[in-house]
């Protein structure tokens, strides 16, 4: 309930001590807490929750800047551990929070939080509450949580979303504010989605909030990393007028705050009724692999031939097909070594974050045996990046001992348990789209079926034998029994495979191979899978696995499968 002002009181709500952000307590109940409440609760505490989980990430990096400023780094690997011990390592943001408390009061008049004071257009239009939150799109609510459209926020809500706009706005034509001088004919054109909407987000989440926290706090002298000694997040620069410019970031204080749009909230006591949006700090993503640590980099030879430069890092999206256990590899290969001598630059760069984790265990900070989970956090943008199409949210649970980087024995073996489950889930889409041939019918389809649904199969155990990786000092045994798993599963989702084919396939036709015509039926086709399945995953004798017998075909491997044309 808000409470009305006294004549003559200014409006204000103090983020410091009002409560806008949404947490889980470890006994799982969720409450909104003030940034004090929060730091000084951090190992009470599960997780942020957010409205999104892109709002969830933004509101993270937040809270890192603080946390950053806070405690003045920390400088080294050493300061790190210190903090790590300490069970009140937070405790120095209460006073930090007073000190700039006058840049964290959402409704100031002269620094409101995150927003630029007096900001209007040349017509004073105040627009809908649509435009910063990121679950109604614009002109598509059908499938919104607010229907058909917000007329009203919070206090709490809007200074949340607030973080999300500055993070992940859409791009498109905007509205010119009066004195932005990039406005022509009253309007901005495109200058690209918010700072985070550029990244496939990734974070290291901890068994509580203090150690998602620390676990994503880089030292000053991590590896990789580099950050100038005047870096400072938004809060301690000057107050932002209307437009904005191109300059370089600072470093993470810099980039987790980074103001890429300008706005305005307009209020009444009751809450929040409508908003001024428009550009800010325009931020192209080529090259800050250096600065931004929470996401992977791939290499762009499109742009380095465009831009005309050596090498150019852009980076790394999600795709929201694809479940993040699938991408092991970009997640456990680490950076080679900077400037090594007639080395081709790597294809994907590990995000900074993770290579912090690999130091900090590769150094014995951390036990190899800690479990964390890898959290990916990403938006797909759409139609020119005018709207978000897609929230992606996924995590994969493991043992920092796959991090390790003089030990890669069982990061090894991780990134080939899912080439083992690659191996399947090709044989079984072989061998859906050799019965669809045998019957007669389309394959395409039923070869898109079959390696969605053994993707999906795969997924669980695969997450499941990963957590438990590090419990045996033999990975190379552990790998051994994931083949032995994944044989007898794809053998068991073959037959289902084979059961549903029906009689058309039973009996086959006559088809054209590269090595002549041949009677494809079931059994043929049965018999490539099974063949292909031993030969991939290295199994010689399945009498012990339970796994049905063989049928005619013999060896053949999967380059066989679907070969067929009718």
């Amino acid at each position: 309930m808000t409470t009305p002002l006294a004549e003559g009181e200014k409006p204000s709500f103090d983020l410091t001590t009002r409560p806008w952000i949404p947490v889980l307590d470890l006994p799982g109940a969720q409450h909104d807490l003030s940034l004090r409440e929060v730091f000084a609760q951090a190992g009470r505490l599960r997780r942020i929750v957010g409205d999104l989980p892109t709002q969830e990430f933004a509101l993270l990096r937040l809270l890192l800047a603080v946390a950053h400023d806070a405690l003045n780094g920390p400088p080294d690997v050493d300061a790190w551990a210190d903090l790590w011990e300490d069970e009140y390592c937070f405790a120095p943001v209460a006073a930090y929070l007073d000190r700039h408390r006058d840049r964290f009061d959402l409704l100031s008049q002269e620094t409101p939080f995150f927003q630029t004071a007096g900001l209007r257009t040349s017509k004073d239009e105040v627009f809908s509450l649509n435009r910063i939150v990121a679950d109604v799109p614009n002109g598509e609510p059908f499938f919104s949580a607010r229907l058909p459209a917000v007329d009203r926020l919070t206090f709490a809500e809007a200074a949340r979303w607030i973080v999300h706009a500055h993070a992940y706005d859409t791009s498109g034509i905007k509205t010119g504010a009066v004195g932005d001088s990039r406005a022509k004919g009253g309007k901005v054109y495109p200058l690209g989605v918010g700072w985070t909407g550029n990244l496939g987000g990734i974070f290291v989440e901890g068994a509580t909030l203090r150690e998602t926290l620390l676990l994503n706090l880089l030292a000053a002298d991590a590896v990789h990393f580099d950050i100038d000694p005047d870096d400072v997040p938004a809060w301690r620069r000057a107050v932002s007028g209307p437009g904005g410019g191109e300059r370089p970031p600072t470093g993470i204080r810099d980039l987790y705050t980074w103001q890429s749009r300008r706005l305005r909230l307009h209020f009444d006591e009751g809450g929040v009724t409508g908003v001024v949006l428009g550009y800010g700090d325009p931020l192209h993503p080529r090259n800050r692999h250096s600065r931004e640590p929470m996401t992977a980099w791939r290499r762009s030879p499109a742009q380095e031939k465009k831009l005309g430069q050596g090498t150019v890092y852009l980076p790394r999206e999600h795709d929201p097909e694809r479940a993040a256990w699938r991408g092991m590899a970009a997640l456990l290969t680490g950076q080679p070594s900077p400037g090594t001598a007639g080395s081709e630059p790597a294809a994907v760069l590990r995000p900074l974050v993770l290579e912090w984790v690999a130091q900090l265990v590769t150094e014995g900070i951390l036990p190899r045996g800690y479990l964390v989970r890898a959290r990916i956090v990403g938006a797909r943008y759409g139609t020119q990046q005018s709207v978000i199409d897609e929230v992606v949210d996924d995590y994969v649970a493991m043992a920092l001992v796959l991090l390790h980087q003089r030990d890669r024995r069982f990061a090894d073996q991780a990134i080939a348990a899912v080439a083992d489950a690659d191996v399947a889930v090709n044989a079984l889409a072989d061998l859906a789209s050799n019965l669809a041939w045998a019957a007669g019918l389309d394959s395409e389809p039923r070869r898109s079926m079959a390696r969605a649904h053994a993707y999906g199969a795969f997924e669980q155990p695969y997450r499941s034998w990963l957590y438990r990786l590090a419990e045996s000092d033999d990975p190379y045994g552990r790998r051994e029994a994931w083949q032995r798993e994944v044989f007898v599963l794809a053998q068991q989702l073959g037959d289902h495979l084979l059961a549903a084919a029906g009689d058309a396939a039973w009996v086959g036709r006559v088809v054209d191979l590269k090595k002549g015509p041949e009677w494809l039926n079931s059994a043929l086709a049965d018999g490539w899978f099974r063949g292909a399945l031993r030969k991939g995953l290295g199994i010689t004798d399945s009498s012990d696995l339970g796994a049905s017998p063989a049928r005619a075909g013999g060896e053949t491997t999967s380059d066989t499968a679907a070969e067929a044309s009718a």
